[in-house]
């Protein structure tokens, strides 16, 4: 069973998703033996609504891995829209940038390859979705910064914030995670929960989506 939603009834999830396309289809299907972490389908497309609701034109990723979320993003977006994603793992930059090819969004998307923590300085706002899915150790070290590129009713989409129920103290008998990295997400959940400058819910789709909007003034 899974761990926050039922399998039961995230097989009915997966069954009601249309939105994947070959591409897509063929990227998780390779990762099923490889385990890389790649955001599930069901948050794919999750992505995807947000942005479009939004109307995006400026998105932000930390965390490109191979592509697959930044293809969910990138469909989002008009001809003219750009998705910036930032990956630390070169070899993975260079499959992500083939996948996006594949996909046919490769002109609407920049990737940035190296430290999160460093590059992002170099980043200029504003963004109309930040989509934080990097190192967790990052997550609170980043906020800030990525609130700050956001423009006003911008959105903070965050990842595996609920670390597979192990932000909840004693929930798993055998924690599987690096307790570091428990721990900051810990810190960083307090902390968008409380930030002065962001509206914040988490959904528990899959291993948790945090989704914080930046107030306006």
């Amino acid at each position: 069973m899974g761990q926050i939603v039922p399998d039961a009834i995230e097989h009915y999830l997966a069954t009601l998703n249309r939105a994947a396309d070959a591409v897509l289809v063929d990227i998780a299907t390779g990762n099923a033996t490889r385990g890389l972490p790649l955001v599930d389908a069901e948050v794919g497309a999750l992505l995807r609504v947000l942005a479009t609701s939004i109307g995006a034109r400026r998105i932000l990723e930390i965390g490109t891995a191979i592509g697959y979320s930044g293809i969910w993003l990138a469909r989002a977006l008009p001809e003219d829209g750009m998705l910036v994603t930032m990956e630390f793992d070169e070899a993975r930059a260079r499959e992500a940038r083939d996948n996006f090819a594949r996909a046919g969004v490769a002109e609407r998307v920049g990737v940035v390859v190296g430290d999160a923590q460093l590059k992002i300085a170099k980043v200029a706002g504003p963004f109309d979705l930040v989509f934080q899915d990097g190192d967790k150790q990052l997550y609170s070290p980043l906020l800030d910064r990525l609130v700050a590129l956001l423009r006003p009713g911008g959105l903070l989409v965050t990842d595996n914030v609920l670390w597979d129920g192990e932000v909840v103290p004693g929930f798993q008998k055998e924690p599987r995670h690096n307790s570091d990295d428990t721990r900051a997400i810990i810190e960083y959940n307090e902390r968008i929960a409380a930030h002065p400058q962001l509206l914040t819910s988490i959904v528990p789709l899959r291993d948790g989506v945090a989704i914080s909007v930046k107030r306006s003034g």
